[in-house]
């Protein structure tokens, strides 16, 4: 029932949907933009070196050859390539320094732009708790100003944490798919399908996890006004519903892959434009309904619906 629900108040806030594109579309092309930057003038020294144009060349060469039949070039081209590449590596080695300044702050660039399209996703669960509270509708523009504050401060919080999760959980997954065929029998193939499907249900469950703990820390913090870390501190230690809310992430997030993987394949990634902003409002969606019904709360699922405890159903026509 929490599962339909918050389908139907997606629907319901499907505006939403453009609104946390054409945002997350302008952050992307400036943060592509910096990055470019960084990377364009920080390796400046190894892109436009002697050593890379020798590799681009040979690169060109050896396609060429093939398409002509250039069976000289061809034969040649392993050594003249061997030489290349280790001419070019030991110009790596030297600008080291350069390299490492460049990973760095990619790294940063990445976790300001996670904090910056954050404060979207917080100002879209603002409208959702309004709508589900007042049934009034509130603009983005209005919930992103009027809780910038608290956003910025769970975003300071949110964002390294779940960096450092979702470090650990690739580092799990990593394991899964290049360690665990080895103590499997060699079956070929077969042992490469199992190793992708262990990795992907750990990547699932354990995302599924970090959903479940977190649940209940930003609806914490836009329903009911609590402090930012102490709707934290609550959300983590919450066991009221705690499977109930793990299954229903944990069937969203199969939902998400289907509906994102084969709405890409389907539609040549264009479909991508609404699936993916449209899965951010989903989750937050099953957010709100789980705490408002572990808080024993009434929501609007509807302008003539009202829900609250599950076995408790209100309708505004009776």
């Amino acid at each position: 029932m929490r599962f339909r629900h918050a389908i139907s108040i997606s629907i319901d806030n499907f505006s939403a949907v453009f609104k946390l594109l054409l945002y997350r579309l302008v952050t992307a092309v400036i943060f592509f933009s910096l990055g470019y930057v960084i990377l364009r003038y920080g390796l400046a020294d190894i892109t436009e070196s002697a050593e890379a144009g020798a590799i681009k060349s040979l690169c060109t060469g050896f396609l060429h050859a093939i398409f002509t039949g250039d069976t000289v070039t061809l034969q040649n081209f392993q050594g003249e390539f061997a030489a290349a590449s280790a001419a070019l590596l030991q110009l790596i080695a030297v600008n080291s320094g350069e390299i490492a300044g460049c990973i760095v702050g990619l790294a940063l660039l990445y976790l300001v732009s996670r904090f910056v399209n954050g404060l979207a996703v917080f100002a879209i669960g603002g409208t959702l708790n309004d709508r589900m509270a007042t049934y009034s509708r509130t603009t983005f523009a209005q919930s992103y100003f009027r809780d910038v504050g608290k956003a910025a401060l769970y975003q300071i919080i949110y964002v390294p944490v779940c960096f450092v999760y979702d470090a650990a959980m690739l580092a799990a997954c990593w394991f899964l798919f290049f360690y665990a065929p080895s103590f499997l029998p060699s079956w070929g193939f077969l042992t490469i399908v199992i190793a992708i499907s262990l990795a992907l249900t750990a990547v699932v469950c354990l995302e599924a996890l970090k959903m479940t703990l977190i649940s209940g820390w930003m609806p914490g913090i836009i329903a009911d006004g609590k402090k930012v870390g102490r709707a934290f501190g609550e959300s983590l230690a919450g066991k009221k519903g705690f499977l109930a809310r793990y299954a229903s992430f944990l069937s969203a997030v199969y939902v998400i892959l289907i509906v994102n993987v084969v709405g890409a394949i389907a539609t040549v990634g264009s479909a991508l434009f609404i699936t993916v902003p449209l899965s951010y409002i989903f989750l937050l969606s099953l957010q709100f309904v789980h705490y408002y019904h572990n808080g024993d709360k009434k929501y609007f699922v509807s302008l003539n619906r009202i829900v609250g405890k599950e076995e408790k159903p209100e309708d505004l026509e009776e």
